[in-house]
C-alpha cells in the first residue's frame, strides 16, 4: 500500500488569475523553436555523445530546419568546447541558425564561454541560476536579494566581455532555474533585474527562458504562470518568452502547448522527448500535434522514420513502438473495430479533401510511413482487418458474410499460434482455405471442361482427377455453367450467391469468382472460390471449391 499521500505531499497552490485568458485562445503559428538535444539531452545519457556523433546529429537538427540549436556546455567540458570551436572556426553553422551555449554564474566559467564562441556571426549564451525556496534554503543558502545581486553582477561582467567582439551579435537568454517551483513575485524580481542588468532593447536582443525544471503540477498552472509573467516582464516588447518543459509528471508537451496560448513564443526540448528523469519537452510530438491542426511546425518530419534512426544511432536510445508519431506500431491496429473503421475511411477517403480516416489522427504519407503496417493481425483482430489486408495487397474484396467465415478461420489459428499473422501468412492461409481444394483433393480437382447449348440451357461436361490419378467426367445439364456444375457434380448443393472480381486491370487479369454454397440439413454455408483468366472457368472452380470445403468437413455430400 502507498503511504497517505496527505502526510507527505501537498499539491501545489494555485495561481491567483482570476481574469486568466489563455483558456479562451486558439493556436494559429507554431513557436520559435530551440533543440536542446546536444545540451540538456546529451548530459542525460548513459554514455554522452562523442564528437562524431554529436556533429552529425548537429547536422540532421540543421536538416530538419531548427534555427537555434543548443550546442553544449563548453565551459564544462572540453569535448564540447572543441565542437564548439570546430563549428564557428570551419564555418559549419548557417547563416540562418544561431548557436546557443550554456553557462552557470560564475565568472571563469562566463569567461570561457565567451572564449569558446567568440567570432561567431550569432550566438545566444544562456545564463541561469536556481531561485525556487528548497535551492535558496538547501543547497544555496542564499536570500532573494543575494541571487538578485548575484545575477546582476554576472550579466554585467558579460556585457563587459562582450563588449570587445563587436562584430558577434549576442544574445543572453536568462532562465530562472526551478521556476515553475518558484513564487512568482520573486521570479519576476529576479529576471526584471537580469532584464535591466543586459539593458534589453531594440539592439539588445534577450530571452527570457521559464522552465518547469521539475513538474509539480498541472499544466493549466504552468500557463497561469506564464500568462503572469507575460503581463509582467518588464520592456515585455524587446523580450522573446521562451519555455523548457520537462516531463515529470508526463505532460510536458500540454505544458507547452497551454503555455503558448498563455503568450510564450519559443519553446526548447528534445527529439522524441529524451532529457533527465522523465525527459524533456518531446519536439517532434509537440510539432506534428500542431501539424494535425493546421498549423506548419515549420520543421520538416516528412521522413519522421529517417530522423528516428539518426537519434537512436546518436543517442543509444530506442524509440518506443507506441510514440507518437514515429513508434513503429503507432499506425496500427489490432483492434477487430478499429480494423474495420479504418479499411472503411480509406475506401470513403478522397485525395484531396481533408483527413478523415478513423482512429489516424494523422495521414502516415505526410510523415514518409506507408500504409503497409496500419492493419495487422492476431487474436484481437477481426473481419474489417482482415479484409482490408487482403483488398490492399491482394486484390481480394470479400462479401461481408464471407468476410465473417474467414475471420473465423484465421482467428482460431492466430490463437493457436499465438502470435500475429503477416499479410503473406492471411494469403497462404486465403489460398490453402479456398484455392488449394480444387488443385489438390481427390475428386475435386478441376482438369478441364467444354460447355453446350441445351434446350434447357447450358450442357457442361467436366473433367475431374479422381485418387489414383484417373480421370472422371461428369455432364450436367443447368440454366448457366454454375446450375451445370452442380447438377454434373451430383451433390445436393443450393448455390445461394455469386459474385465475381477482376484481379488487376488489362486483357490478361485474372478473375476472380466468388460462390455460397449450401447443404441441406447441414447448418450455415460455405463458401468457394475460383481464380482464372476465364471467368467461366473461374465460376466452375469456385463451385468445385465450395464442395470440396463441405468435404473436407465431413459433412457428406452424396
Amino acid at each position: 500500500m502507498l503511504t497517505d499521500p496527505s502526510r507527505k505531499y501537498r499539491p501545489f497552490p494555485p495561481v491567483n488569475l482570476t481574469d486568466r485568458q489563455w483558456p479562451s485562445r486558439t493556436l494559429t503559428q507554431a513557436p520559435v523553436w530551440l533543440s536542446t538535444d546536444l545540451r540538456d539531452g546529451n548530459q542525460a545519457l548513459f554514455e554522452p555523445m562523442n564528437r562524431d556523433r554529436k556533429l552529425r546529429l548537429f547536422h540532421e537538427l540543421v536538416r530538419i530546419g531548427f534555427k537555434e540549436i543548443e550546442v553544449g556546455f563548453p565551459s564544462a567540458s572540453r569535448t564540447d568546447f572543441d565542437i564548439v570551436r570546430h563549428l564557428i572556426d570551419d564555418d559549419q553553422i548557417p547563416a540562418d541558425v544561431t548557436p546557443m551555449v550554456i553557462t552557470q554564474l560564475r565568472e571563469d566559467l562566463i569567461e570561457e564561454t565567451v572564449r569558446s564562441v567568440a567570432g561567431a556571426r550569432r550566438v545566444i549564451v544562456h545564463f541561469y541560476n536556481a531561485i525556487a525556496p528548497a535551492w535558496r534554503e538547501i543547497v544555496f543558502q542564499m536570500s532573494v536579494p543575494q541571487i538578485i545581486e548575484m545575477v546582476e553582477y554576472h550579466i554585467s561582467l558579460f556585457g563587459r566581455l562582450t563588449a570587445a567582439y563587436p562584430r558577434t551579435q549576442w544574445v543572453l537568454q536568462y532562465s530562472p532555474e526551478t521556476f515553475c517551483m518558484a513564487e512568482l513575485d520573486v521570479s519576476l524580481a529576479v529576471c526584471n533585474a537580469a532584464i535591466r542588468a543586459w539593458d534589453a532593447g531594440p539592439a539588445r536582443p534577450m530571452i527570457i527562458n521559464l522552465p518547469t525544471t521539475v513538474e509539480v503540477a498541472t499544466p493549466n498552472v504552468f500557463a497561469d504562470q506564464i500568462e503572469w509573467m507575460d503581463r509582467t516582464l518588464e520592456r515585455r516588447e524587446h523580450i522573446v518568452l521562451s519555455v523548457h518543459p520537462h516531463n515529470d509528471r508526463g505532460t510536458g508537451v500540454a505544458c507547452a502547448e497551454q503555455a503558448l496560448l498563455a503568450g510564450a513564443q519559443r519553446v526548447e526540448g528534445c527529439l522524441f522527448g529524451n532529457g533527465e528523469r522523465s525527459g524533456n519537452l518531446d519536439v517532434v510530438t509537440l510539432a506534428l500535434n500542431l501539424y494535425t491542426q493546421g498549423i506548419a511546425p515549420g520543421l520538416d518530419f516528412s521522413d519522421i522514420a529517417a530522423v528516428a534512426r539518426v537519434s537512436e544511432e546518436c543517442t543509444a536510445l530506442p524509440i518506443h513502438p507506441r510514440h507518437p508519431y514515429v513508434g513503429d506500431l503507432v499506425f496500427t491496429a489490432f483492434s477487430g473495430s478499429h480494423q474495420d473503421a479504418i479499411g472503411k475511411g480509406f475506401a470513403a477517403q478522397q485525395p484531396d479533401a481533408l483527413w478523415r480516416v478513423p482512429y489516424l489522427p494523422v495521414d502516415p504519407q505526410d510523415l514518409g510511413r506507408t500504409y503497409d503496417s496500419i492493419v495487422r493481425v492476431n487474436s484481437q483482430s477481426g473481419k474489417g482487418g482482415i479484409a482490408f489486408l487482403l483488398q490492399r495487397d491482394h486484390g481480394i474484396v470479400m462479401p461481408r458474410r464471407m468476410q465473417v467465415e474467414f475471420s473465423a478461420i484465421v482467428q482460431a489459428l492466430a490463437d493457436d499460434s499465438e502470435t500475429e499473422l503477416s499479410s503473406a501468412q492471411l494469403w497462404e492461409v486465403f489460398e490453402r482455405t479456398y484455392l488449394t481444394p480444387v488443385r489438390e483433393q481427390p475428386g475435386f480437382i478441376y482438369s478441364a471442361h467444354r460447355l453446350f447449348e441445351h434446350a434447357d440451357g447450358q450442357n457442361i461436361e467436366l473433367d475431374v482427377i479422381a485418387a489414383g490419378g484417373e480421370l472422371e467426367r461428369f455432364q450436367g445439364i443447368g440454366n448457366g455453367p454454375i446450375a451445370a456444375t452442380v447438377a454434373a457434380l451430383g451433390l445436393p448443393l443450393r448455390i445461394d450467391s455469386y459474385e465475381e472480381r477482376s484481379l488487376g486491370a488489362g486483357a490478361d487479369a485474372a478473375a476472380l469468382a466468388i460462390v455460397e454454397a449450401a447443404c441441406p440439413g447441414v447448418p450455415g454455408s460455405r463458401f468457394g472460390v475460383g481464380r482464372h483468366p476465364n471467368i467461366t472457368t473461374a465460376s466452375i472452380l469456385a463451385v468445385l471449391s465450395a464442395a470440396a470445403r463441405f468435404s473436407e468437413a465431413s459433412v457428406v455430400v452424396s
